[in-house]
């Protein structure tokens, strides 16, 4: 069998089940693409279920206002992408609908090539492959392809050989899943799925499946002993190191927080009192707490200060009851910390 048929196949007995195949509603599949995006489908798939519960349509979440998105965002991480989906959302129910091209699936903010393809195809049947990063590894390990995936060479390259392999899965018919009917001329959505549960689950990172694998055979990397150097990708991040001290003020059952400005890092997320001086009677709580992020490495320390008279801050903090600091979206590593009160 082809290398098409055979991923096909392997996906009509070992695709995952997950709630947004189980519609083409595009709003429910954009929703769970940009979830996914840099996070893991256990730990997204309860925030996919909560944003539906709460936000059911579109328009609903277009009527939300941002502190509540990124509150219920909050563990995620990479916060801009909350941020993009609300504005995505007004943008959509502005122009009267969802869109229904890749043009204008790409110009909802924080929607990418990868992103526009993999809406487009399951939503629409548009013939776009996708490439992430799943499908990187399983066409660089099946074809022995050494060219940097996150080099313009590469990524023209990966893309060029997935639409390539798509094209076959257009015409095919008669390929059923529990949750597709799969029809002549609509193989586009399931082929791309196939792809990205094939390196999640079977040609995966670490250790990947080989034995069982059905392309086996004919694959390069397994052939030639290179497995584990498949995909390359050059290396050009420089990580950054940050120190933060936080000081929580306990006043008269009140704490002052700030929101966090744009052009850093958490932008609209709310903080305790970010400052380089301890006020003489706080109490450290939590020290030297690391924090890995994509481009910087946090190190920062808590401090619990309990006051009777609430003392000048920058004009940007403000004060809220303790027990409202949960209304509040937080970073992960604020978080962390805001725990430590409770030990």
């Amino acid at each position: 069998m082809s290398f098409t048929t055979t991923i096909l196949e392997w996906f009509k007995e070992n695709g995952r089940a997950l709630p947004w195949r189980e519609t083409r509603d595009p709003y429910a599949i954009w929703l769970s693409e940009i979830i996914l995006q840099q996070t893991r489908i256990e730990q997204g798939l309860p925030y996919w279920q909560r944003f539906m519960q709460r936000w059911p349509t579109v328009e609903a979440l277009a009527q939300a206002t941002e502190d509540e998105v990124l509150r219920e965002w909050q563990g995620l991480g990479y916060y801009s992408r909350a941020r993009n989906l609300h504005t995505a959302a007004q943008q959509i129910v502005e122009r009267g609908g969802f869109p229904t091209t890749l043009e204008g699936i790409k110009a909802l903010k924080g929607v990418g090539d990868y992103t526009a393809a993999a809406i487009g195809s399951i939503a629409f049947d548009l013939p776009a492959a996708v490439v992430d990063g799943n499908v990187y590894r399983v066409l660089s390990r099946y074809f022995g392809i050494d060219t940097p995936i996150n080099t313009t060479v590469g990524k023209k390259e990966f893309t060029e050989l997935a639409q390539d392999l798509l094209l076959p899965a257009l015409n095919r018919i008669a390929c059923h899943t529990p949750t597709f009917r799969w029809e002549k001329g609509k193989g586009a959505g399931l082929f791309n799925q196939a792809m990205m549960d094939f390196g999640a689950t079977q040609c995966t990172p670490q250790n990947p499946s080989c034995p069982s694998c059905p392309l086996a055979e004919s694959c390069v990397a397994l052939r030639e002993g290179r497995i584990d150097e498949l995909p390359v990708k050059q290396k050009t991040l420089k990580v950054k190191e940050r120190q933060l001290t936080y000081i929580y003020i306990r006043c008269n059952g009140y704490t002052a927080i700030h929101r966090r400005p744009a052009g850093d890092i958490w932008q609209g997320l709310y903080e305790p009192w970010l400052t380089d001086e301890v006020p003489q009677g706080a109490v450290l709580q939590r020290q030297r707490v690391k924090h890995v992020l994509t481009h910087r490495i946090l190190y920062a320390d808590f401090w619990l200060w309990e006051t009777e008279e609430r003392p000048q801050l920058p004009d940007d903090y403000f004060w809220i009851k303790e027990e409202e600091v949960d209304n509040y979206g937080v970073p992960r590593l604020i978080e962390i910390l805001l725990e430590t009160l409770n030990t």
